[in-house]
């Protein structure tokens, strides 16, 4: 199993950029698919990002494509979402999280990270 910790989070301007991180303890880090999640208050935790255990293949939400980009580096353990032209309506807690199943559907991811906090001033 893998337990993932989020860091990367803050406070940013509009437009601007962040990378978040996700680093997972455990030896099998290589051998899950990673995803990232995102929960604004009030509303549903929703997919973010995902990609393949070994980085071939990745997919996004709609409302982030072409500017956020999802990459991982197994050698270190950590998966990353590099987040670039940032609304205000991206401002969420962002969550880490790690499935041997690959998808959009949060209930198939069996690890999850405690959040990242990201919040994006106009």
């Amino acid at each position: 199993q893998v337990q993932p910790v989020e860091s990367g989070g803050g406070l940013v301007q509009a437009g601007g950029s962040l990378r978040l991180s996700c680093a997972a303890s455990g030896r099998s880090f290589s051998s899950y698919n990673m995803g990232w999640f995102r929960q604004a208050p009030g509303k549903e935790r929703e997919f973010v990002a995902t990609i393949t255990w070994n980085g071939g293949s990745t997919y996004y939400a709609d409302s982030v494509k072409g500017r956020f980009t999802i990459s991982r580096d197994n050698a270190k353990n950590t998966v990353y979402l590099q987040m670039n032209s940032l609304k205000p309506e991206d401002t969420a807690v962002y969550y880490c999280a790690a499935s041997t199943l690959l998808g959009t559907d949060r209930r198939r991811y069996d690890y999850w990270g405690q959040g990242t906090q990201v919040t994006v001033s106009s």
